[in-house]
């Protein structure tokens, strides 16, 4: 668990340090530039394409983690709108919440117990 911990730590530290100066150059406003390398059938159109697909893929897991709660449904639009720090911060706190326990990590409280 502490592997994994810091490689979440890692992952919130490298990518949210590019991602404040690419926001600092080019502002918020990726969406232009993410759906234009979509429609342009190439390979970056394709890893938006992939990456988009872990997107939903995770807030979907997160949403039903919370049983599609208000907080989960909100967690899983954070998450898809926010990527990887967002959701590699959520695991940190729920790792630590969970004391450790990979099956409430995934599962959640609720469905671990049963």
């Amino acid at each position: 668990m502490s592997l994994f911990r810091l490689v979440l730590v890692a992952i919130v530290v490298v990518v949210g340090g590019y991602t404040l100066p690419v926001v600092a150059e080019h502002g918020l406003n990726f969406l232009p530039y993410y759906l234009d390398d979509i429609g342009k059938m190439g390979w970056p159109g394709q890893f938006n394409m992939d990456f988009s697909a872990f997107l939903l893929l995770g807030s979907i897991w997160l949403m039903w983690r919370h049983h599609f709660a208000a907080i989960g449904l909100l967690f899983g639009l954070i998450i898809f709108v926010g990527g990887a720090p967002f959701l590699c911060t959520y695991l940190l706190i729920a790792s630590f919440q969970a004391k450790g326990d990979v099956k409430e990590l995934l599962l959640g409280k609720t469905r671990a117990a049963a």
